[in-house]
């Protein structure tokens, strides 16, 4: 099966060239450093590095608490981090500099796999969710480097697609030392895909873990004076299109009571921001963009943040927030950030992403789930007239928070364990 599969991936490749190149039309970093992603990176002459991989920028900022702090306990260690989009890398840059050690990930290619792992000479690698890759997890087992999966989740959706190569992808898990399973229900789904139990751990989501600034909440403050500290401020976050067409059908029923409202948008992908501009302008709000305007005026109605990195800190300006991903059927982004901040969250009905941490925050009266537009709009419009029930969503969204962190100290125990297995000829698994 492994044989098929990289027969497979190696007959795709020009197929991946290709959207590769496609994305670059819309985001022009993608055109770049090609020869990473095939293993070719410069040596960076050292060896026993940790490595920690994570896809992209959610993925990096929940694995940033856990990097700092292995960091901590590794003072010696040289650190790799690897990502596979380029806001993933620009996150990697802006949160940690030349403290480490920045690739991309190579294609699981064999031959590409084994470049990077001859570069990198990783003691131990650390993998973010559920990223099950068969030729490098099997690389890695056949060299005795430990691999521990880290805040790993397996939605149902993603169960059943992994069925026609269910084998494969056991073969792949258990090469791990340790899955560090976000709950049990993510643990029960990786065991119907052949994890062996053993190797399986409940550990929590390392996103309750949020690094928060200390300086975060007084930043937001300061935001609102700026706007207009009496003005109703909704975010509406990593949205997609099918988010913002009924994202905009709400805001223009809410302007109709309170014109003075002002919609905050984050679009989801860094390629969709012009677009998501023009839309606003086209449906006739005075608009303003983070790139463009700095912030917005007291007369602006929607401002697109087209940067990256700085959304925690609008979401401590805002009265209210969204999570796109969830009229859309992409199944819902992260709705902690915007809960460890006491902000009020509103979902849409797709959240199989984070079902179990979404349904935490509903049941603890932290959230309210919408259906389309019109539910949307109700729901925004009694959040704007009921400060008491802000108040009261707000603290229970960050007290949940607060009640679920130390997944990072329980995957830093994972991570321990495997690192002293490192480089033993008899590793289990």
């Amino acid at each position: 099966m492994r044989t098929l599969y990289t027969l497979v991936m190696y007959l795709l490749t020009p197929v991946i060239l290709y959207r590769l190149s496609v994305r670059g039309l819309r985001a022009r970093a993608y055109f770049g450093r090609w020869k990473e992603r095939f293993g070719f990176i410069p040596d960076p002459g050292f060896d026993h590095c940790i490595w920690v991989h994570a896809v992209s920028v959610g993925e990096f900022n929940a694995a940033l608490p856990l990097i700092r702090k292995l960091m901590a306990h590794y003072p010696d260690s040289p650190f790799v981090v690897t990502t596979v989009t380029p806001t993933g890398s620009d996150q990697v840059i802006k949160a940690l500099g030349d403290s480490v050690y920045h690739v991309y990930l190579p294609y699981d290619l064999p031959a590409a796999v084994e470049r990077f792992l001859d570069r990198v000479r990783p003691r131990i690698g650390v993998v973010m969710e559920t990223e099950i890759w068969p030729n490098l997890f099997c690389c890695c087992r056949d060299r005795n480097i430990p691999i521990v999966v880290a805040n790993a989740r397996l939605s149902e959706r993603s169960l059943k697609g992994y069925r026609p190569v269910q084998s494969l992808a056991a073969m792949a898990l258990n090469c791990a030392t340790s899955v560090a399973a976000q709950t049990g229900t993510d643990r029960d789904r990786l065991l119907k895909l052949g994890g062996r139990p053993e190797i399986l751990h409940v550990v929590g989501s390392l996103k309750f873990d949020l690094d928060l600034a200390p300086d975060l909440a007084s930043n937001g403050q300061a935001l609102r004076e700026s706007w207009g500290a009496d003005r109703f401020v909704i975010v509406a976050a990593s949205t997609h299109e099918d988010d913002e067409i009924p994202v905009m059908e709400a805001f223009q029923a809410i302007l109709q009571q309170d014109p003075r409202v002002l919609l905050v948008l984050a679009p989801r992908h860094p390629e969709r921001f012009a677009r998501t501009s023009t839309r606003c302008r086209s449906l006739g709000y005075r608009t303003a963009t983070r790139s463009e305007d700095g912030n917005p005026g007291p007369e602006t109605q929607c401002f697109v943040l087209d940067t990256l990195g700085e959304l925690m800190g609008y979401y401590a300006a805002a009265d209210i927030a969204f999570v796109g991903g969830s009229l859309a059927m992409v199944g819902g982004h992260n709705v902690l950030e915007p809960a460890s901040l006491g902000v009020p969250v509103v979902v849409g009905p797709h959240t199989f992403n984070f079902s179990e941490i979404t349904e935490l925050l509903l049941n603890r009266g932290g959230a309210i789930r919408v259906n389309d537009a019109a539910e949307l709009a109700r729901a925004w419009q009694q959040l704007q007239a009921d400060p008491d029930l802000r108040g009261r969503m707000g603290q229970a969204a960050k007290d949940l928070v607060v009640e679920k962190r130390g997944a990072v100290e329980r995957t830093i125990q994972l991570v321990q364990d495997a690192y002293g297995l490192s480089g033993r000829p008899d590793r289990p698994g």
